[in-house]
């Protein structure tokens, strides 16, 4: 795969060089290529959405000329190559791959294009409007200037419901406060259809289970009125069906937890709560499904409990398929409320699987080798919807490629155990609260064994019970009020005791063995809008340890406390991270991200644990940058450990990157980038100098910028990052400024940085 995309990248290379010396000679005689249009827009006075109106406008113009990549037309070229040679295999390879037809300024329909601009300025409330199309033509290129003077917007004046003695027309009334129509406001067609789906919608979660938006008309009077003001009446559409203007409710409710189109299936018939659950044998407990379901016997129809309860079924992750249908009684011309017979029809999963991943690890500090993982997974453990994971993995790490290290291994093996009910386990019934999602309780235990050969032999255990859910579309919690991690260090070698004696910080960060607190988070995501061309994610973590042991522990002579005889750990930490995605162009996004963490040891820790410190550099960090090479400060670590486990640590961390993402070809895309960051320690510590957080942080951050290709298959992505240093913070002050394509480093990973 890489040598094909070396070859390919060459002769995108090649192509870009030749382009930007022939590609105008093809063009024939009495063509001219099409460059793009232009619009220059004169608005009335006081017109404050001039530079919206100005972007839309420019969507209109068509058609749209040739893609350039680079800044050359490298589709139009090897069009032409392949016109002008269909024997070369490589040029017509890279034809079918991103090849484009010349557009011409002859396939440029200039009255078309008015007629669009026209009508979208007579749907926005500008009418009889001024437009005229310019032709600018060159040797061999040309391009459509349009100008526009606007016409002054009609305003609405008074908006009026007509009345009528209908029951419905009294509903709608009751809606009208919410109205997106104020006086004053321009005439939009598309202001008008939010209002009426706006209506619809308020309709529809009132019982209405038949109306439609297309029953509702708008009618617009100038006459009355002078200077371009307008009043506008809404009513119903003549002879509308009887069955839209009536409200509906549930009259019964069955439920098919298992279901299955085999008709020999006996199914047995379980009533709770005047809902009927049908399934063979008990697949699950009505009782724990019941929960889960929004929608009741009695309840007035409303589309956003039958959204909820298929959403809350879905998250069960017990059931491939979740269908909802409503089935009408019979009604007549006199009747004033409909019924609707609901079912539900659940299609399960299969209710085991297991899942085997073979990875290859490779690190910048030379240390690879390969990593195998299997889970086995049950989705329905006790007919409550439990899922429990059972996973194990095993990984093997040697240093090649003549480190400085090199023959230091690392053996790692674990095991972990992860049980997840889909309900609140906590005293007392809160899932009313809950209505869009209902919590999950979440019980882990694991154990990890690592064995880095020549330094040391470590077993941890780690074990947490906590609740996660959604609070909405847009915002996740996860908050675990037990977490315990234990670390014994069960082998040091002579060699790995001369560093931690040397080094008191690792050493101390060594010793605290027992870890116990509370963690949350907390994740505000408006990526969910694939639309919205400004999101923001912001994702904060807390982590809180040792104050509950602190109450149950003993004092030992030296002053320090432990906790059934293990020295534990007592810390503080936070950390949050905020992303803007700026969506412009034809799927190009500008990321910018902010990082900041800080964590402190107080009371029986003089450091935070090793595993709980702030690392910086990588590909999900500083990409200029080995792995966790930064710091601390402008600490320059000692040249016998850059290749070997040890990291640089810190107890605050700050980043901030900035990413331009763009498509090349097809699942290609590209991306330049520029990172900063660097992590410090709180107190001064001698035997890192220059390692704590002073005033003067931002002259010690670092900083990379580099390109990038990602091959992006529906949601999978492959990265590969090149970025080089422009400022190193372990150099001499004043010798920090720096450029050397040498000290390049390539960064492969999946997934984005951030």
């Amino acid at each position: 795969m890489t040598t094909k995309l070396k070859t390919y990248s060459y002769l995108l290379f090649i192509l870009l060089f030749i382009e930007g010396c022939t590609v105008m000679r093809y063009v024939p005689e009495n063509e001219r290529l099409y460059t793009g249009g232009s619009i220059a827009l004169k608005a009335p006075d006081g017109e404050k959405n001039k530079r919206a109106l100005d972007r839309e406008l420019e969507e209109l113009l068509r058609p749209k000329p040739n893609k350039k990549i680079l800044g050359r037309r490298v589709g139009l070229m090897a069009h032409y190559l392949v016109e002008n040679d269909k024997d070369d295999f490589v040029v017509r390879f890279i034809n079918k791959k991103i090849g484009e037809e010349p557009v011409y300024l002859s396939d440029v329909k200039t009255n078309r294009t008015e007629e669009l601009i026209e009508n979208r300025l007579e749907n926005r409330g500008y009418f009889k409007n001024y437009i005229k199309s310019e032709e600018k033509i060159g040797r061999h290129t040309a391009q459509v200037k349009y100008s526009v003077e606007m016409q002054t917007p009609y305003k609405l004046r008074e908006y009026i419901l007509s009345a009528d003695s209908l029951p419905i027309y009294k509903v709608i009334a009751e809606s009208m406060e919410k109205t997106l129509l104020d006086s004053g406001s321009r005439f939009d067609l598309y202001a008008l259809t939010g209002e009426r789906e706006r209506i619809d919608t308020y309709l529809k979660s009132q019982g209405y289970y038949n109306f439609s938006q297309k029953l509702l008309i708008f009618e617009a009077d100038t006459n009355q009125i002078g200077d371009k003001n307008f009043n506008l009446y809404l009513r119903l559409k003549k002879d509308v069906p009887h069955a839209s203007i009536i409200p509906y409710e549930i009259s019964s409710l069955t439920v098919y937890p298992n279901y299955s189109v085999d008709e020999d299936a006996v199914e047995d018939t379980v009533m709770l709560d005047s809902t009927a659950y049908v399934q063979e044998g008990i697949f699950f407990k009505p009782n724990r499904l019941s929960d889960h379901i929004v929608l009741a016997q009695g309840q007035g129809y409303d589309p956003t409990n039958a959204k909820f309860t298929s959403r809350r079924l879905s998250s069960l992750n017990t059931y491939k398929y979740v269908n909802i249908d409503f089935e009408e009684q019979p009604i007549d011309s006199t009747s004033q409320q409909g019924f609707l017979d609901t079912k539900i029809y659940l299609s399960p999963l299969s209710k085991r699987a297991v899942r085997a991943e073979l990875q290859a690890v490779m690190q910048s500090n030379n240390f690879t080798g390969p990593a195998l993982s299997l889970t086995y997974s049950d989705r329905n453990l006790f007919a409550g919807g439990e899922k429990i994971n059972v996973s194990a993995k095993v990984g093997y790490e040697a240093q090649v490629l003549n480190g400085s290290n090199e023959g230091l291994t690392s053996t790692q093996l674990g095991g972990n155990v992860e049980l997840i009910f889909p309900r609140l386990i906590f005293p007392g019934r809160y899932t009313g609260r809950f209505k869009y999602s209902i919590p999950k309780t979440k019980v882990a235990m694991g154990m990890d064994f690592l064995d880095r050969s020549s330094y040391y032999r470590l077993i941890s255990y780690l074990g947490t019970f906590g609740y996660a859910w959604q609070g909405n579309r847009r915002v996740f919690h996860q908050i675990n009020p037990i977490s315990i991690n234990y670390v014994n260090l069960t082998h040091v070698t002579s060699r790995f005791q001369d560093i931690l004696d040397e080094n008191t910080f690792l050493k101390t960060s060594f010793e605290q063995q027992f870890i116990a607190g509370l963690t949350y988070t907390f994740v505000y995501n408006e990526l969910v809008d694939s639309k919205k061309p400004n999101a923001l994610l912001m994702k904060v973590n807390v982590d809180i340890a040792g104050n509950m042991v602190d109450l149950f522990a003993g004092q030992e002579d030296g002053g320090s406390s432990d906790f059934l005889g293990l020295a534990y750990a007592q810390y503080a930490k936070i950390d949050m991270d905020i992303q803007n995605h700026y969506r412009f162009g034809r799927s190009q996004v500008l990321v910018g991200r902010v990082f900041g963490g800080v964590g402190y040891a107080y009371g029986n820790s003089v450091t935070m644990p090793y595993s709980k410190q702030f690392f910086s550099g990588g590909p999900y960090s500083v990409r200029a940058f080995r792995i966790r090479s930064l710091g601390p400060g402008t600490t320059s670590p000692d040249d016998a450990q850059t290749d070997s486990f040890f990291d640089q640590s810190g107890d605050i961390r700050i980043e901030a990157n900035v990413e331009h993402r763009f498509p090349l070809i097809s699942f290609l895309k590209g991306a330049w980038f520029v990172d900063a960051g660097n992590v410090w320690l709180i107190k001064e510590n001698d035997e890192l100098p220059g390692g704590r957080f002073s005033s003067q942080f931002l002259s010690e951050l670092a900083v990379g910028a580099g390109v990038g290709l990602r091959v992006d298959l529906q949601g999978f992505v492959i990265r590969l990052d090149l970025a080089t240093p422009l400022k190193n913070p372990s150099l001499p002050a004043g010798e920090r400024l720096t450029f050397d394509l040498r000290d390049s480093i390539l960064n492969f990973a999946i997934g984005y940085s951030f």
